[in-house]
């Protein structure tokens, strides 16, 4: 039994350690590469192309595209993939309109966060204090973010649970541990170089997968519909409605702040977009065919691990299971850098100056005491990752996709009074349209919130004009 045991789980065991070793290895080379807080926040705005491309669609895409969307498309078939349609509209809205510009604002301005570049964006204008735009804008950051990176830690829980055989408390702390210990120490490029090997890791393990998993269910009858339209018009509205959130989100938004001036924006965007298709694409054909294959699973979104196991050998599941990792840990380390450098340089610096020529160490706290608040909220092992990613994205979507879309198409806008208006518009409203059902408070709270941010910056600012 023990001799069987031991055969069948050490493969796993070692794609793991293979693949925690280059982990290890690109962050002790980013370590050595960070000597200051620029180079911890942004790199140094040394991203290429390439990685731009890839470590954004990784830090994205998350452990939602390995557990939680396969997880929605084995429960509700194929009409679940609106979200997907939805997302690849918003991102390539995204880096069509915001990224270049975006890029350039930061490095004119020597912005390093999301709300040093909201505050940029009164500075000109004379409206009120703009620092005050920074403090809500964190505050922002930390709450949302905070949920969605106990998103990722509550995927890595439910990844070392499975397979490692370990409790759920258990493995949410081990994966805690090993997301902090580079991210912490690495920064921006540990963050950014991981994500590159990561998403390649991701899109080849869904490829493969759904690949064997066709081959093996072609002789099955489905068991789940394979219609995009079962769903109401207010519901598909809704899934669509996932694209908006792009342009608010600080960890995507990170890398076009990161990309070198010699970076070609419409390379990265070429690369980002073939990237995602492939990846989501891919992930929903692991949901159907798991559907057909096992019929029910006790949690849907184990999906893709059930499928590893029982279709590839122990060596290249390990493997494969290390892409899960992977994906968790491509988000995860992002938002914990984004949380972190902005609690640290635009709460704890501003507030206590003495600790400003300190401010790499204080980042490294920060992601720290960010990291330790998330494991906390994922200690319920019954969260669903799809869920808890849903109100962080449409949180962080509304409270600031209309503010940078203002700050960089419509600087007459982007007051102090405006800005700080929206953002808390679009916080609330997401807030309180999640506690409302029925009819059409049924559909995505990311839409309503983000028409009223909008609206609300357009009014304050408009009065704020005429005053």
């Amino acid at each position: 039994m023990l001799g069987v045991m031991t055969e069948s789980i050490s493969p796993l065991y070692v794609g793991f350690a293979a693949y925690l070793i280059a982990i290890a290895f690109v962050a002790w080379r980013a370590l050595k590469a960070t000597r200051s807080a620029d180079d911890y926040a942004i790199g140094g705005r040394s991203l290429s192309s390439t990685v731009a491309a890839l470590s954004a669609g990784a830090s994205d895409m998350s452990g939602w595209i390995l557990l939680g969307l396969p997880g929605a498309i084995f429960l509700g078939g194929l009409s679940e993939s609106w979200i997907v349609i939805g997302l690849v509209l918003g991102a390539l809205a995204n880096w069509q309109f915001v990224a270049e510009r975006l890029r350039n604002r930061a490095a004119s301005e020597s912005c390093r966060t999301l709300p040093q570049l909201l505050r940029s964006g009164t500075s000109r204008v004379g409206h009120g204090r703009s620092s005050a735009v920074a403090i809500v804008a964190t505050i922002l950051v930390l709450t949302f973010f905070t949920v969605y990176t106990a998103a990722g830690f509550v995927a890595a829980a439910k990844l070392f649970e499975s397979v490692a055989g370990i409790s759920y408390n258990g493995a949410l702390w081990l994966g805690v541990v090993l997301i902090l210990l580079y991210t912490a120490f690495g920064g921006f490029l540990a963050v950014s170089w991981t994500d590159c090997l990561q998403a390649i890791l991701m899109a080849s393990a869904l490829v493969v997968v759904g690949v064997l998993a066709i081959g093996a269910t072609s002789d099955i009858e489905p068991t789940r519909s394979a219609s995009l339209f079962d769903p109401t018009f207010i519901t598909i509205l809704g899934l669509l409605a996932w694209g908006l959130g792009y342009s608010g989100q600080p960890h995507i938004l990170a890398r076009f702040m990161a990309m070198d001036a010699n970076a070609s924006v419409s390379r990265a965007r070429d690369i980002g977009m073939v990237w995602m298709v492939i990846a989501s694409g891919a992930a929903v054909i692991v949901g159907l065919a798991g559907a057909t294959y096992f019929g029910s699973l006790a949690d849907p979104e184990t999906v893709f691990i059930e499928l590893s196991r029982a279709l590839l050998s122990p060596w290249i599941a390990g493997i494969v299971i290390a892409g899960i990792l992977a994906a968790v840990m491509s988000t995860v380390d992002s938002q914990l850098l984004v949380a972190g450098t902005a609690l640290a340089e635009d709460v704890i610096a501003p507030l206590v100056r003495r600790l400003a020529s300190r401010l790499l160490l204080v980042s490294r706290a920060a992601v720290v005491v960010v990291a330790l608040v998330a494991g906390v909220i994922a200690s319920d092992p019954d969260a669903r990752v799809l869920g808890l990613v849903a109100y962080a994205w449409a949180g962080l979507g509304a409270s600031f996709g209309p503010a940078v879309i203002a700050v960089l198409y419509f600087r007459e806008l982007a007051t102090t009074a405006s800005l700080i208006t929206g953002m808390l518009t679009g916080a609330i409203t997401v807030i309180a349209w999640r506690s409302l059902s029925g009819g059409w408070f049924d559909v995505y709270e990311l839409l309503p919130a983000f028409i009223a941010s909008a609206a609300a910056i357009y009014c304050v600012g408009r009065l704020g004009a005429r005053a």
